[in-house]
């Protein structure tokens, strides 16, 4: 890297040496005080690696120290290079390695690779009145990035639930350090009864299968310096059938039977929840004997051709994979006037009902009045001429001119007298000749009677 590849990152960071300022970064103003943002710093193989370092002081110097040193587990410390005001002295195994541009105390490792993995020690000395020293220690990681990860299902044609089981098994070419989590439509799967995971993580046990471990999986892997995510999958489980139901596309359903208008036809749908997809039986039950009329999800039925108005059918699915079979049960029944369409007209049916009964109400009640007005008067009638002597019969029966003829308007009733049955009969007679009337039975009616009268008149005036 060349000197202003270098100089890049340190331009970015401005070395204050006032107190005021290390105030903030160091907690207190007194001696000298050297700070790092991390103690530890997370690298990446084949990169360069950036160590920054913040120093400060109060008193006069004359001369500032920096040395940079580095240990591994169980080792002693190496030193690396140092300097002294702006004189940099490395050491010269390290020299193209490691660089430092004093007085700034921060060091810049190029490449990075496994073997520069340890502790970093930083140590500031300042020389004025005294001697004043202060450090610090950084651990360093290396890693290779992660690869994108793979999975693979086992058995990879699938599994029956409650019978098989499944096992997932993430792959990575490349990374350190790897973490494994696996997830679940994007959430983070854990530990259950039928859940498990191998020692590292990166496989998935699922023993049994069931319906509800079907959903999209994916494997999440990180390291410090890196992490990805693999492709979704969706393994193969098989199950059902489940939720087998009928529908139709016409007539009324209530609860298992369907109420249809004859003539219409009606589509019958048979579904059921099931992988792979169910296969479907019809069957009509008549006269206690039963028998496949159809295969398929869907049945029509054409109602004029049914003998039946009530007929029984079965819908039967079945899953050629699972072995598992489901049934449902409906009956069908043919209406002369479809219920639907009866509480589609039910608004306009009222009214007319109640037109109806009030006409026939009055019809009933015109026609009793009739009958009353007809036979009533010949009642009364009859009842005031049972009490009535036989002189006032024949004074309703033989009767004069009038001096006015306006006398005789009004309403008459044409009644016959009574029969020998009714009342006591009368002897038969004629009425005198002396009262100007021709001799004539009782039993003649008001009509005649009336009726001869104007032709005695005529024949004997007065």
């Amino acid at each position: 890297m060349g000197q202003d590849a270098f100089m890049e990152p340190f331009s970015s960071m401005v070395v204050v040496l006032q107190c005021k300022v290390y105030l903030l970064l160091l907690g207190a103003c007194s001696g000298l005080k050297v700070a790092v943002p991390s103690h530890t710093v997370h690298g990446m193989r084949g990169h360069a690696l950036y160590l920054p370092v913040h120093y400060g002081f109060h008193t006069p110097a004359s001369d500032i120290q920096i040395i940079w040193l580095f240990e591994r587990a169980h080792t002693m410390p190496k030193y690396l290079l140092g300097s002294v005001n702006k004189s940099v002295v490395p050491d010269l195994e390290y020299q193209h390695k490691f660089t430092m541009m004093p007085p700034n105390a921060s060091l810049l490792i190029n490449p990075l690779q496994f073997t520069d993995e340890g502790n970093y020690i930083v140590k500031v000395n300042i020389q004025g009145n005294g001697t004043l020293s202060a450090s610090q220690k950084i651990q360093v990681t290396v890693d290779d990035p992660v690869t994108k990860p793979v999975v693979q299902t086992q058995p990879s044609s699938g599994v029956v639930e409650h019978v098989g089981n499944m096992t997932l098994t993430c792959l990575v070419e490349g990374g350190t350090r790897l973490v494994y989590q696996w997830l679940k439509n994007g959430r983070p799967i854990h530990t259950s009864t039928t859940t498990s995971f191998s020692l590292q993580n990166n496989t998935l046990h699922i023993a049994p299968v069931t319906k509800e471990d079907i959903g999209n999986y994916s494997c999440l892997v990180k390291n410090p310096v890196s992490e990805m995510e693999s492709d979704i999958i969706m393994p193969t489980i098989y199950y059902g059938p489940y939720g087998l139901r009928v529908n139709s596309d016409k007539g009324l359903k209530v609860g298992e039977v369907f109420t249809v208008d004859i003539g219409e036809a009606i589509l019958f749908d048979c579904s059921a929840d099931s992988y792979p997809p169910n296969t479907y039986s019809w069957i009509r039950k008549t006269d206690n004997t039963t028998y496949v009329i159809k295969h398929g999800p869907h049945l029509e039925v054409a109602s004029e051709k049914i003998a039946q108005k009530t007929t029984d059918y079965v819908c039967c699915a079945y899953n050629n994979v699972t072995g598992r079979r489901d049934e449902t049960h409906f009956t069908v029944i043919i209406t002369s006037v479809g219920i639907e369409k009866l509480a589609q007209k039910g608004k306009s049916l009222s009214p007319l009902a109640s037109i109806t009964g009030i006409s026939l109400f009055l019809i009933i009640s015109m026609g009793l009045l009739l009958l009353w007005k007809k036979y009533q008067p010949y009642k009364v009638i009859k009842q005031k001429l049972e009490g009535r002597p036989e002189t006032e019969y024949r004074k309703a029966q033989t009767f004069s001119g009038h001096e006015d003829a306006l006398d005789d308007f009004g309403i008459y009733e044409f009644v016959a007298f009574p029969d020998a049955s009714g009342v006591p009969r009368m002897p038969n007679r004629s009425i005198p000749a002396s009262d100007g009337v021709p001799g004539q039975d009782l039993h003649s009616t008001i009509y005649e009677v009336i009726q001869h009268i104007p032709a005695q008149q005529q024949d004997h005036p007065e």
